[in-house]
């Protein structure tokens, strides 16, 4: 790849995506347009990027946004958040809404959805009075493919084998030829959109959760601010943020304070 395409491909997913790619990512922008001309049925990759140029806003385009996103996740991933949530967040949010009785999550990189699914597990084993009530899940990703696989909640055996629980995989899971499928009653319960981080939000509810896990380290500082800007005004008083262990609201957003347990690290709304 010459270096007027690598810097094209840098601009392009810059303002399509907010994610920042420096030189010295050569290797990783050349494998992942080379695996999506493969797929594409297109010669080069400088045939696929000249393609871009000419039509910016085409379906091709949106692949290229696609194929620059990361998308690693697991079941139970980091598993010290998911003890935080099931020892003291959730039991503390449950008793501060039991008037109401409303709640409402959202994960704002659903990925292929192993995030999703391990909070709903979760929830259902040790919080299940907590699906009685109005309970809203969004899950958002500006993915498609991914989104689509998310919502499908069907996985392989290797994607099943890290981090799952055997009894959980039991208990939550059908067997579907040679794939796991998650239950159809919790995959009911998650409301999937497509939305861009950096561009227009959908509406969201008040939140009492907000998972980001690894989401801002790939954007630049502006795209941090606005981000955190619109969940700080979107997260319901006493409500939690979670962020990835290399992110923080620190020098980003300073009405955020980070709150300890343990070995988990969030973040909440300044008080006053």
């Amino acid at each position: 790849m010459n270096v007027p395409d690598f810097d094209f491909i840098c601009s392009f997913i810059r303002q399509e995506a907010a994610i920042v790619l420096e030189r010295g990512k050569e290797y990783l922008v050349e494998s992942r347009l080379q695996t999506l001309a493969r797929k594409e049925s297109i010669a080069s990759i400088d045939v696929l990027i000249q393609q871009v140029r000419t039509a910016p806003k085409g379906p091709l385009a949106r692949k290229v946004v696609d194929a620059m996103t990361t998308n690693e996740t697991s079941f139970f991933r980091d598993i010290h958040p998911f003890e935080t949530l099931k020892k003291t967040i959730l039991p503390e949010l449950i008793a501060k809404r039991g008037t109401d009785k409303q709640f409402n999550i959202w994960c704002g990189a659903a990925s292929t959805g192993q995030e999703i699914y391990s909070m709903l597990m979760l929830i259902n084993e040790h919080l299940p009075e907590l699906l009685t009530w109005n309970f809203k899940f969004v899950a958002t990703d500006l993915c498609q493919d991914v989104l689509a696989k998310s919502k499908l909640g069907r996985y392989n055996q290797l994607e099943v084998n890290r981090g799952l629980p055997a009894a959980m995989l039991v208990k939550y899971f059908t067997r579907t030829g040679s794939d796991w499928e998650v239950r159809e009653d919790l995959r009911r319960r998650v409301d999937f959109k497509e939305m861009n981080l950096v561009k227009d939000w959908l509406p969201l509810p008040q939140l009492d959760i907000v998972m980001l896990r690894n989401v801002l380290i790939y954007f630049d500082v502006e795209s941090k601010k606005a981000i955190l800007a619109k969940i700080r005004r979107l997260l319901r008083p006493g409500g939690y943020l979670f962020l990835g262990g290399a992110e923080t609201t620190f020098n980003v957003d300073d009405a955020f304070e980070r709150v300890m347990f343990d070995k988990t690290t969030c973040y909440r709304v300044k008080k006053g």
